[in-house]
């Protein structure tokens, strides 16, 4: 097995001081039987512990390392960045540099304002939408983890779903009962509901591609109908990008699946690693925002300089690729279809997911469309899975519940070590 004793060590000290010892929950590897690996540095496709451990990492600290782990040309401009000062808190150029960048990549967002993460963008982009259409309810997807927002954390995916508790304690009734909540994937209720209440609803939030009940696609239609009874409706339609932004297509979901939402909120990848994100949209909706309006948002650290160069760095760097996402999108088909012959040789059900370059697998018989699909594959088989894969140095999330990314560093030889991995850990899930 693998040699995790100073990991393990790190981890009961910072039980000590940190609840679970962790600053996010899904790192404390709930459910998997073993320490959180402790991590010292990664480069490229790797990532390396303080044991000494090197793995083949499919995190990407959660998505943002599309270029791999420290890029040079990233590197080399967040520290330029650094030598004028960590913060300002006061305008600079490179904000509005980013602004443009972002409208010219997503031009459905017309007007934008930076904040420092995926949970801050959400919860403004709701409240915004609240502000411009005077009502008070937000319906949402089961499954889909839009931030740990209190409004957002019923039926929540990610790292709620892997705790089992998709409701979070501290959220009051008086909240909860303004959140409305159908499962995603399925049309018909959701149009039951806007039929219902949709003059009292101001924004209907959904992760185009839901990442956080494991990769799941959107079905035929169900985008479609979102747009189409929205805008019957006089709904806000918010685009949660935090995560498949980039992803998907280098142009986001909404450019893949040619639907144009009303807001959307992006993170990760546009801070490049470093905390950044941010919400925008119409023109109108976004001019409620203070100081042009009376939605008041605002923090000490948006559009923090070092976190926007990394951002503008990341983004033009990948704009230089060319065919960046055909590349990458055949780099993550070709990891899940030896994972998939993997798993037909040991006799193990998998269900493979994919959009361009995030991905997951279910150990299921039946597809995966929702989150109860999703809670009904194999648990155990994942974790000796997990395991499995974990000892022969290949990294991936500890939830069943995550998504996994590929990034531009990845190599062949990384894939094929990949594969290979699969065949033994297979093995292991056949017998869970």
């Amino acid at each position: 097995m693998i040699d995790l004793q100073k990991s393990k060590a790190a981890f009961e000290e910072a039980r000590k001081f940190m609840p679970g010892g962790v600053n996010s929950p899904v790192r404390s590897y709930p459910h998997m039987g073993c320490p959180p690996p402790f991590i010292a540095s990664a480069k490229g496709s790797h990532i390396t512990d303080i044991d000494g451990n090197t793995y083949i990492d499919y995190v990407g600290s959660w998505g943002p390392m599309i270029l791999g782990h420290a890029h040079p040309a990233v590197i080399s401009a967040i520290c330029k960045a650094a030598e004028n000062s960590t913060s300002y808190g006061a305008p600079t150029l490179k904000e509005t540099e980013i602004a443009e960048l972002i409208h010219s990549v997503y031009p459905s967002i017309e007007k934008i304002r930076m904040v420092n993460s995926g949970t801050e963008a959400t919860m403004s982009a709701l409240r915004a939408a609240r502000g411009y259409t005077g009502r008070d309810k937000i319906l949402k997807f089961e499954g889909c983890y839009n931030g740990h927002g209190d409004s957002l954390l019923v039926k929540a995916g990610s790292g709620a779903a892997t705790f089992g508790k998709p409701d979070s304690a501290g959220v009051t009734k008086g909240t909860a009962k303004d959140t409305l909540v159908t499962p995603y994937n399925d049309i018909p209720a959701f149009k039951a509901i806007m039929d219902a209440e949709g003059d009292e609803i101001a924004a209907v939030i959904v992760e185009p591609v839901a990442g956080n009940m494991g990769c799941v696609l959107p079905v035929p239609g169900f985008l479609e109908a979102l747009r189409e009874e929205t805008a019957k409706q006089g709904t806000v339609l918010i685009f949660d990008e935090v995560m498949c932004g980039f992803r998907t297509s280098s142009h986001g979901a909404q450019s893949f699946y040619h639907i144009h939402p009303d807001m959307t909120c992006l993170g990760k990848i546009i801070g490049g690693g470093l905390p950044a994100a941010a919400y925008g949209g119409r023109k109108e909706i976004m001019a409620c925002i203070a100081p042009d309006g009376s939605v008041y948002q605002a923090g000490t650290l948006s559009g923090n300089p070092l976190a926007v160069t990394a951002g503008i760095e990341t983004i033009r760097q990948m704009m230089n690729i060319p065919d960046l996402d055909k590349k990458l999108a055949e780099k993550t088909s070709a990891l899940l279809e030896g994972w998939k012959e993997s798993a037909d040789k040991a006799g193990v059900p998998l269900i493979c997911h994919q959009s361009g370059s995030m991905f997951g697998i279910f150990f299921s018989e039946k597809d995966v469309l929702n989150y109860q699909d999703s809670c009904e594959a194999n648990a155990a088989q994942f974790k000796a899975w997990f395991l499995s894969m974990l000892d022969q140095h290949v990294y991936l999330a500890p939830s069943p519940f995550e998504t996994l990314f590929m990034s531009w560093a990845h190599t062949d030889e990384d894939i094929e070590r990949s594969i290979a991995a699969s065949r033994k850990a297979m093995e292991e899930a056949a017998k869970a």
